[in-house]
């Protein structure tokens, strides 16, 4: 079942960038291109504004949690980019952080 969301999330991806030679996932998404396929809600700006103030993150950290939270959108099959996707993503960037699991 994981794997059918891979695949899916993959398709998903490929669609995405099928005018972008040699780009084939959101994590290879330049700044530019972050801020056309990563549009987020005003309540999605808020949290990771917020997000961003707490844990001292910056303006780099800041484009990988969109890309993150693209991804996980794109798992769970969304066209958008949702605060549940956002603060999952954010969690991830917090434990990476904390060095869990080093």
């Amino acid at each position: 079942m994981i794997r059918e969301r891979v695949v899916q999330a993959r398709k998903i991806q490929e669609k995405r960038f099928q005018d972008h030679t040699q780009l084939y996932t959101n994590a290879r998404m330049s700044s530019t291109m972050t801020k056309v396929f990563c549009p987020i809600s005003k309540a999605g700006q808020k949290l990771l504004q917020v997000a961003m103030e707490k844990l001292g993150l910056s303006a780099r950290t800041y484009e990988r949690i969109l890309k993150v939270a693209r991804t996980i959108a794109d798992l769970a099959g969304s066209d958008y980019i949702s605060e549940v996707h956002l603060a999952e993503a954010i969690q991830y960037r917090s434990l990476d952080r904390s060095g869990w699991g080093s």
